[in-house]
């Protein structure tokens, strides 16, 4: 008889996904199929049976903790499968918690070749991150030293946090000053890596009506939701070749390619394009080309010739 499971602490979480790992790679699989599986990954397992009892107990805890439903067909070879699959595939909460612990699993099962596997280095600032967080939950003001760049200085601020968004491997937080008459503008946005001291308040506020992080955001490409800017269309001419990478990984969820030819593709998005876009249009060189709209190809044009300029002098 198999020994029971262990349920508790951050081990059974990596059970959790391996479970939703394993389902949705093959798309439908038999409770014998999936024991076997469960059997031969011993990192997790040690070669033990998996329960039907402590399957059924994890795939409701699953449900409630991803908002992934695992169906259960109850009859059949091939009854267990992930209800609407394509959850896994959008934008979110749950499906970043999937994926983080989804990797950090692989790399916990591949300890024997841990030389072989380079990590991306992240930034500073994941220290404050579940201190903002907590404050979130009970809408407490923060008091941080922040650091300003290209000032080189630092100086106080009173905040009141309204979301934390992730971008390009960095934490920011959006928040309201303490001030009303300084958020004018509306919220703003500060990088966790310039945080230099962080304090929770016991002042609370109250969350502005209305107020959504998902509209505020609406139509940007990375963080920054420049005021001046509204939606609008950008038709980007794009090298054949480059088209592949940009197929692969989208600019944004709007984008849509309206016209192919062996030579180069033209693709639409409808967006605000702000400082943050405009630095991944550089960086996608010289394969892609703004046609539209006019002032965003006289931008680039001007940053270009100004470049262009700088590198001459040598």
């Amino acid at each position: 008889m198999a020994k029971k499971q262990k349920d508790r602490g951050p081990d059974l979480m990596s059970k959790y996904v391996w479970l939703i790992d394993t389902i949705y790679r093959a798309k439908r699989i038999s409770y014998n199929e999936l024991n076997e599986r469960w059997k031969n990954d011993t990192d997790f397992s040690s070669g033990e049976d998996l329960p039907k009892r402590t399957l059924k107990r994890w795939l409701d805890t699953i449900e409630v903790l991803f908002g992934i439903n695992i169906e259960n067909e109850g009859r059949g070879d091939y009854r267990y499968h992930i209800d609407d699959d394509e959850n896994l595939a959008k934008k979110g909460l749950r499906s970043w918690l999937y994926g983080t612990f989804s990797v950090s699993n692989a790399l916990v099962s591949s300890k024997s070749i841990r030389d072989r596997i380079l990590l991306e280095y992240v930034p500073t600032g994941q220290e404050y991150l579940q201190t903002i967080i907590d404050a979130m939950k009970e809408n407490r003001e923060i008091h941080i030293t922040y650091y300003n760049p290209w000032k080189d200085e630092e100086f106080d601020l009173i905040l009141q946090p309204l979301c934390v968004r992730l971008f390009r491997q960095r934490w920011y937080v959006i928040a309201l000053n303490h001030y009303p008459w300084l958020n004018e503008d509306g919220p703003r946005i500060y990088s966790l890596e310039r945080i230099r001291a962080l304090q929770v308040r016991d002042e609370t506020f109250d969350m502005p009506k209305d107020w959504s992080a998902e509209e505020y955001f609406e139509g940007c490409y990375g963080v920054i939701r420049d005021h001046e800017n509204d939606k609008e269309l950008v038709r980007l001419k794009v090298t054949a070749g480059q088209a592949n990478y940009i197929r692969g990984l989208r600019l944004h969820e709007s984008q849509k390619e309206v016209e192919r030819n062996d030579e180069f593709s033209i693709f639409t998005l409808f967006i605000r394009p702000a400082f943050d876009f405009i630095q991944e249009l550089f960086w996608q060189g010289e394969d892609v080309e703004v046609l539209e709209p006019q002032w965003l190809r006289e931008e680039m044009a001007a940053k270009i010739e100004r470049m262009f300029n700088r590198y001459k002098k040598d």
